[in-house]
């Protein structure tokens, strides 16, 4: 099974975006290795308002060899050819997607409401958190309406920046 690996950078009161839907309270780190990253994922995840945020930021940051899923019930998919646009059952196409044969990892690239849903349904193998020291006393959460999740350190990473990286592995419950 392939995995999923939620990737997404936090403030330290736990905030993917300031307010306004903002993030440039994240700093460039140029120690940080996206070719490395890139390397072991073939498919990318994103919610709407990622998706947009992506687009009016420039280029997006992974390469053109990539699938790329786009979850929305606003989106029409004739209106970006580029990605696959999903409207419904997520849970479902990523099950699909997990069970396809191979060894790259499919990253999930923000959207803390994609996140939740995904969590809960059991389709989030790794979750990978860089807390950036800053406090943004508002704005978009890491994770809102998930179940409890049990999850187990598997690296660290200080950056010379100040962020951390953190990636945990989700315990899966025994059913």
């Amino acid at each position: 099974m392939r995995p999923v690996r939620y990737s997404v950078a936090a403030s330290l009161d736990g905030y993917i975006a300031d307010p306004n839907g903002g993030f440039d309270w994240i700093p460039q780190d140029p120690t940080v290795d996206f070719a490395a990253i890139f390397a072991r994922v073939d498919t990318v995840l994103l919610g709407r308002r990622t998706f947009e945020l992506t687009r009016q930021s420039g280029a997006p940051p992974w390469g053109s060899h990539m699938r790329i899923y786009v979850f929305s019930h606003t989106l029409r998919p004739e209106a970006y050819p580029e990605v696959t646009v999903v409207g419904a059952d997520a849970t479902a196409v990523v099950a699909g997607l997990r069970a396809e044969s191979g060894t790259s990892d499919i990253w999930l690239f923000g959207g803390g409401q994609l996140f939740s849903s995904l969590l809960a349904a059991g389709q989030v193998d790794q979750v990978e958190v860089t807390v950036v020291p800053v406090l943004l006393g508002g704005g978009v959460p890491l994770a809102a309406g998930i179940p409890r999740t049990q999850l187990r350190l598997h690296r660290t990473h200080q950056y010379p920046s100040g962020k951390v990286s953190l990636t945990y592995a989700v315990e899966r419950r025994a059913v």
